[in-house]
This record gives structure tokens, C-alpha cells and sequence, in this order.
């Protein structure tokens, strides 16, 4: 008779309750700031285009603002804008002193390059976290304002009590938005850090291999499902990243949203993992408001 498989014993990271207590801190020193007479953060996003993904996060992040009691202003641009007249609206909003911090959420139709618009934020409205200087910063050891998601993932581990020390971080994904820098903070000297990181991509040799020697997983390459059992040690620390829509007729909404990782295979070989949603994407959220309140109170850059 085979014998009944054993209950799972991970535990999920739950980056939906750990956003809302983030945004619970957020809005207490906001509301300390409105009871001393002082400006509140203020918080604007451009959205080029109705691409599904990016108007549901912009949504979202407008109901974060108003659920912290910052100011909000969402730019609205069809597909048909020019990369000069964007380039124009982000200077528009570099020079007013009402904007504490602006995104530009993307992707950006093909003919705006995106990296020119990334550059013409000013660092220290740059609450994505995506300009050079930022990431310069970042590597550097300096004060920054750290991208989003990736410090996200690192709060995550705090807050987790996830020992980082001495382990194996092993790194999908080598993108400026999350793989690259991800891979940075969990390296540096501090805690969450003081991981050896090896940083993995599409064209690593037996990358298999190399995930099951990993303490901490993190999958940040956008191919749902792509890891698996076989590529997970016993007990390791699982992070997606991936958030892909997926065609789904069964559902109302006609798609679901999968993650990088085989949640069904790989979940129970892990001590923790993120679910998809409600992991890493709504601390991204968290971190931009956060990242906004130190653009306001000129915590990197002085004001």
C-alpha cells in the first residue's frame, strides 16, 4: 500500500498582508505630517497606451496613494504620443514642486526609447528607482532610491526573519529592473545580505544544476512555470517574481496570471515561497510609496 504523501510544511510569504502593513506605517507618519501643517507626498504616473497589465498596476497604485493619504495625478497618453512630447511631459513634471516623486510606467510603445525616458527623470524624483544615478548609488553603497521590486524582495526576507547570512542566493534573470539589482542588495554587507549570489540568465550551462545547489531561489524571467521540482533542493527559500498572463477561458476574466515557478511541484519541497498573486507584486507597490515619502522628505537628495 503506498503510503499518504507527507502535509506540506512550507510556509507562504505573504506579500499582500506585509504591503498593507507597510502602507498602515505609511499613512501614520502621513497623517503626523498633516497634523504638524506640512506638505503631504505627492505621487504622479504617466501611462502611454491600454496595455492590461500596466493600467491594473497603475489602478492599483493610484488606491495605494489615496489609501495613505498622498496626493495622486495619473497622466493619461495614447499610444500615438511622440517620444518627444513625452520627453516634454516628464520635464513638465520634474519642474513642479507639487510632484514629490513620478513613474513612468512601462513598457513604452516601440518608437519611445525607453531608456531616454528613464534618464530624463530626475534622480530624485525617480521613485521606480530606475535612473543611472540611482543604481550608481545602489552599487555603490550610497543612500538611493532603491528600485522597487527588488527591495521589496529584500524586505520580504526581513520581515520573514529569512536568514541571508553565509547562504546561496541563485538569481534567474539578469534584467535592470529586478535581476540585476536584486542580486546587488542580497550580495552587499548588510542585513538581508551577505549572500554569495550567482547570477543566472538564458544562456547559463546546466542551470538546473546550478538552482538546486541554492539556499534562495529567486525567479525574475518572465517564462511561467519555468522552474520546476528538479530544479529546487529541500528546503529552500522560493521567490517569483514572474506575474505572466495567461489565457484561461474558464476564467471571467478570460486569462490568470502565472508565476516563474511550478508552484504545484515546487511549494512543497520549499521552507518558504512566494504565491502568485499576493507575493512579490503588491510589495512593489508598497516600496514605490515608500521610496515617494523619501523623495519628500529629502531623506537621499536634500530638498
Amino acid at each position: 500500500m503506498t503510503p499518504a504523501p507527507e502535509a506540506a510544511t512550507y510556509q507562504l510569504i505573504d506579500g499582500k498582508k506585509t504591503a498593507e502593513d507597510i502602507k498602515v506605517e505609511i499613512a501614520a507618519e502621513v497623517a503626523q505630517l498633516k497634523a504638524a501643517g506640512q506638505k503631504v507626498p505627492h505621487l504622479a504616473a504617466i501611462l502611454v497606451g491600454h496595455d492590461g497589465g500596466s493600467e491594473t498596476y497603475v489602478r492599483n497604485k493610484v488606491l495605494a496613494c489615496e489609501r495613505v493619504g498622498y496626493g495622486s495625478t495619473l497622466l493619461r497618453y495614447e499610444d500615438t504620443i511622440t517620444e518627444a512630447e513625452l520627453l516634454a511631459k516628464v520635464e513638465e513634471l520634474n519642474q513642479d514642486p507639487e510632484i514629490d516623486g513620478f513613474i513612468v510606467q512601462l513598457p513604452l510603445p516601440k518608437h519611445i526609447n525607453a531608456e531616454k525616458v528613464i534618464e530624463a527623470v530626475r534622480p530624485e524624483k525617480d521613485v521606480d528607482g530606475f535612473h543611472p544615478m540611482n543604481l550608481g548609488r545602489m552599487v555603490a553603497g550610497l543612500p538611493a532610491l532603491l528600485p522597487a521590486t527588488p527591495s521589496g524582495i529584500v524586505e520580504l526576507l526581513k520581515r520573514y526573519g529569512i536568514k541571508t547570512s553565509g547562504k546561496h542566493c541563485v538569481v534567474i534573470g539578469r534584467s535592470n529592473i529586478v535581476g540585476m539589482p536584486v542580486s546587488i542588495l542580497l550580495a552587499k554587507n548588510l542585513e538581508p545580505g551577505n549572500c554569495t549570489v550567482t547570477l543566472c540568465h538564458s544562456r547559463t550551462a546546466n542551470l538546473a544544476e546550478i538552482t538546486r545547489q541554492a539556499d534562495i531561489v529567486v525567479a525574475a524571467l518572465g517564462r511561467p512555470e519555468f522552474v520546476t521540482g528538479n530544479m529546487v533542493k529541500p528546503g529552500a527559500v522560493v521567490i517569483d517574481v514572474g506575474t505572466t498572463r495567461v489565457e484561461d477561458a474558464s476564467r471571467k476574466s478570460g486569462f490568470v496570471l502565472k508565476g516563474d515557478v511550478n508552484f504545484t511541484e515546487v511549494a512543497p519541497l520549499t521552507s518558504y515561497i512566494t504565491p502568485v498573486p499576493g507575493g512579490v507584486g503588491p510589495m512593489t507597490i508598497a516600496m514605490l510609496l515608500l521610496n515617494t515619502l523619501r523623495a519628500a522628505k529629502g531623506e537621499v537628495y536634500p530638498r
